[in-house]
């Protein structure tokens, strides 16, 4: 039996748990479907939250009032009980709460708590966490 509309909720994913990336198989195990590739509405910034004690290095969105830019992200479509064991499992400064579309709808996504900007890089002007990591690295 699948869940139906009713019972799964969209999930904006912006950076690991992206395809082709470290955790999105966490994803397809909890039931997760793609449902598009879209943006946020342009009120977000993104900064690189660098690795620690063997993690990867991920992106933190946080939403602010002024200087914010639209970003690429995947919407997926995840059963209700998917989404709740996800939460429990995304440590601070990330964390599971509201994102703005840019057709102006509101789903939940991974956000990054703000005191995380301090010190972090910016890496807004990419648009994307592909796109950053598809960058020219200088040696």
């Amino acid at each position: 039996m699948t869940a139906g509309p009713e019972h799964t909720a969209l999930l904006a994913v912006c950076g690991a748990h992206l395809q082709g990336q470290p955790l999105h198989p966490v994803l397809e195990s909890l039931g997760a479907v793609l449902v598009s590739l879209t943006r946020t509405a342009p009120v977000y910034r993104m900064v690189l939250l660098a690795a620690a004690g063997g993690d990867h290095d991920r992106p933190g969105l946080i939403r602010c009032p002024d200087g914010g830019a639209s970003v690429e992200v995947e919407l997926y479509r995840l059963p209700v009980a998917g989404l709740g064991a996800l939460m429990v499992t995304v440590a601070s400064p990330l964390a599971i709460g509201s994102v703005v579309l840019d057709d102006g709808s509101l789903v939940h996504g991974f956000v990054c708590e703000g005191f995380a900007e301090v010190g972090a890089r910016d890496i807004t002007s990419f648009g994307s966490w592909r796109n950053y990591l598809s960058r020219p690295v200088l040696t």
